[in-house]
């Protein structure tokens, strides 16, 4: 009976999709290996946290998956979970813009918040909406018909997204009103306009109260579970890595030095001895 478990366990866990699946990625400033010969992999449904010290290379990781910085070396593959004919197709996805990465389904908020502050709200949301719009010049001078009628359909989906994050009763107010950790909800709302498959999100919880923190947690478990939406993100909380992270990864000087689960990476020795200091309690 155990035997048969492993087998439908491993038979499983072949036949999910990997949304992200990067190979020997590197990446060099000059002669210093920012990151070097890294694999990584975002199943779909899955919540990835990426974590190791300042310098370790995490955000010029996610730059490079979104299109900032071109790798020396390495590949990155995305694969849609919701292509309309239900198959898998693998796309490399290297050297494209960051716009264009938008465009497949991937979409990032910052390390410091980057909201447009004399915006309301839900303008800041709707901007997200732009990749996913068709109406040119044209149609924002003449203002014809299905202009329009896609500039109504912004609106309702933006609103809907406020709802969904929380941030309804904000819809009117300036951006630079709201507390900081609504500003931090307010920029993974705009990144969910853009209707991703995979959001990354660099330090979410930076800089948020316990009680902020909690609150992010249930958000980021809400948006996987409810939207689909797999995550991939950096954290220095460690409790919270912890407490939302499927499978985490530990770099350190640009190279990846383990990889497993929260329980795995909390009982790792060489996790523990360079990053953590002693065993994290739950």
């Amino acid at each position: 009976m155990r035997a048969g478990l492993i087998n439908f366990m491993a038979g499983f866990l072949k036949n999910m999709i990997s949304v992200l699946e990067v190979k020997n990625l590197t990446m060099n400033f000059g002669g210093l290996c920012a990151i070097d010969s890294l694999d990584l992999d975002v199943a779909q449904g899955e919540i990835v946290t990426l974590i190791g010290p300042n310098g370790a290379g995490k955000t010029t990781f996610f730059n490079c998956i979104t299109g900032i910085y071109n790798p020396a070396r390495g590949d990155i593959f995305v694969s849609s979970p919701w292509n309309k004919d239900k198959i898998k197709k693998q796309e490399r996805i290297n050297g494209l813009k960051p716009n264009h990465i938008t465009e497949k389904g991937l979409a990032r908020t910052f390390q410091n918040i980057r909201l447009f502050s004399n915006m309301t709200v839900l303008e800041n949301v709707m901007i997200g909406r732009h990749c996913r719009t068709s109406s040119g010049i044209a149609g924002a001078v003449f203002r014809n018909r299905s202009t329009v009628k896609e500039e109504k359909e912004v609106v309702e989906y933006s609103y809907n997204i406020l709802e969904k994050i929380g941030l309804s009763s904000f819809v009117n107010e300036f951006a630079k009103n709201l507390p900081y950790g609504a500003q931090r909800r307010l920029e993974i709302a705009r990144a969910m306009a853009t209707e991703p498959f995979l959001l990354l999100l660099d330090e979410p919880a930076a800089g948020m109260n316990l009680q902020e923190t909690r609150e992010l947690a249930e958000l980021i478990m809400r948006i996987r579970d409810r939207e689909h939406i797999s995550i991939l993100l950096i954290e220095h909380d460690m409790k919270f890595v912890m407490s939302i992270s499927d499978r985490i990864f530990v770099m350190d000087y640009g190279r990846k030095i383990a990889q497993g689960t929260p329980a795995e990476i909390r009982k790792n020795p060489v996790v523990i001895k360079a990053y953590l200091g002693d065993e994290i309690s739950a």
